[in-house]
């Protein structure tokens, strides 16, 4: 179990790790830009609410159709898993085509209220206005990618992810840096990329390799598989759309208590927490559709041991994560900006409070990827507003006022939560799901 959880597991961890130098390229680069690199840092920092909430509904779709999909290939029912696949794709497109106009008619006031000052917004703006014109390569290659993983192609699924970021790490200079065209050539180089992965997964799942085939040039919706999919799919959903107003929260509290300076800080904590969490995304994502096949054909002693191998493997990470963010902070923030010691001198303590405890992540993941694999979509969506809307956003509210805390505040609500959301998530499996899995018995969703 622990061997097949592996196989799919490090190649996914390898393509989000693949996957997140998409952003956090653009943000090395960006940083380093001569005399205005903090200020565009900046400004990067505040539409990444706007990016998220594009990703909540890659998920949403995405996510919430390969597990389906995997339950179904374990039950024998291929051309059922191919119809979820497909109505799954025409989701992903007309979501796309949607949020794109949305952000073009609201984009300087959203920005605005995440948290861009006057100084910052020509940055984010400019960043904005090219990036939307992706969004379709965006729902494409980031949703679809989850149903090449979900047939078994790890590796493929991977090399798509791969050949977009290789492509943005070599245009990101040219564009920023060789044409002069700062954030604005981030933000091509970035969608030119996306719109490479998203080509690869097109062809690919569209082509005789693939167990279940995509006809791109075919729509297909009905009504009860919506339904199904979205339902699944609204745990990933809630994750990024909750992440995206935790960010707004922060960066405008952030810009009251502290400023654009503070801003900028979040912007980096940010930034390392995508780094440090991508091989725990990776490692339950990939346990997910074996743990899916497998409740599917009713192997629950398989099951059992998948979640005690994701538990603990993801447990010895982030132990190791939180030290080296304790003993090396400095690295972790030099990697985004190299020259700004105000910038420096104020993220070095809010790394390690808002780092404190990162193993409790553990429990989350652990917990939400346990069940959002067996299908039991309501639990994964409690937990998944519980952390965030329940216990983040009124702590960054409250906590900046009390005992003069100001940002120190802000960056404590992230530990806490991680403390009291991941324990009940995964006491919550423990007592709802473990028992129920036995091989006699066949679990109700």
């Amino acid at each position: 179990m622990a061997g097949n959880i592996m196989n799919m597991a490090m190649p996914m961890m390898l393509a989000q790790l693949i996957n997140l130098l998409y952003s956090v390229v653009d943000r090395v680069y960006i940083g380093r830009i001569p005399d205005v690199g903090t200020l565009a840092l900046t400004g990067l920092g505040v539409t990444f609410p706007i990016i998220n909430i594009l990703n909540a509904f890659a998920n949403l779709f995405g996510m919430g159709g390969a597990p389906l999909c995997s339950i179904a290939r374990g039950r024998g029912e291929k051309e059922e898993a191919g119809r979820i696949m497909q109505c799954s794709y025409t989701l992903l497109l007309i979501s796309g085509v949607v949020l794109t106009a949305l952000g073009y008619l609201f984009l300087k006031p959203l920005l605005y209220l995440f948290g861009a000052s006057d100084a910052t917004y020509p940055y984010a703006r400019d960043y904005m206005l090219i990036y939307l014109a992706g969004t379709l390569f965006v729902m494409v290659s980031l949703g679809m990618n989850n149903f090449i993983n979900s047939q078994g192609f790890g590796r493929v699924g991977m090399l798509s992810v791969l050949s977009g970021a290789v492509a943005n790490l070599v245009l990101d200079p040219i564009f920023i840096f060789a044409f002069g065209m700062g954030v604005r050539g981030a933000a091509i180089a970035t969608v030119l990329s996306q719109g490479l992965s998203a080509g690869w997964v097109l062809c690919f799942l569209s082509g005789k390799k693939a167990i279940l085939r995509l006809k791109p040039a075919k729509f297909f919706l009905q009504g009860g598989m919506t339904k199904q999919i979205t339902a699944m799919g609204f745990s990933g959903f809630t994750m990024s759309a909750t992440n995206s107003a935790v960010q707004i929260l922060c960066n405008a509290q952030m810009q009251a208590y502290g400023g654009d300076l503070y801003v900028g800080v979040m912007t980096i904590l940010n930034s390392v927490r995508d780094i440090l969490t991508m091989p725990v995304n990776g490692l339950t994502s990939g346990a997910q559709p074996v743990l899916g096949f497998n409740y599917g054909a009713q192997a629950y002693r398989r099951v059992k041991k998948g979640i005690v191998f994701m538990t603990l493997s993801c447990m010895a990470y982030t132990l190791v994560a939180w030290l080296l963010v304790f003993l090396f902070p400095q690295f972790f923030i030099q990697i985004f900006n190299t020259d700004d010691t105000a910038l420096l001198q104020a993220s070095i303590p809010a790394l390690h409070m808002y780092f404190f405890g990162f193993f409790m992540m553990t429990f989350q993941f652990a917990g939400q990827s346990t069940f959002v694999a067996l299908g039991k979509a309501k639990h994964a969506i409690f937990f998944s507003i519980f952390r965030k809307v329940i216990i983040v956003i009124p702590l960054t509210i409250l906590l900046p006022g009390l005992f003069q805390m100001g940002v120190n505040g802000v960056f404590w609500a992230e530990p806490i939560s991680n403390f009291v959301g991941g324990a009940a998530s995964f006491i919550t499996m423990l007592c709802t799901v473990w028992p129920a899995l036995k091989e006699e018995k066949v679990l109700t969703h």
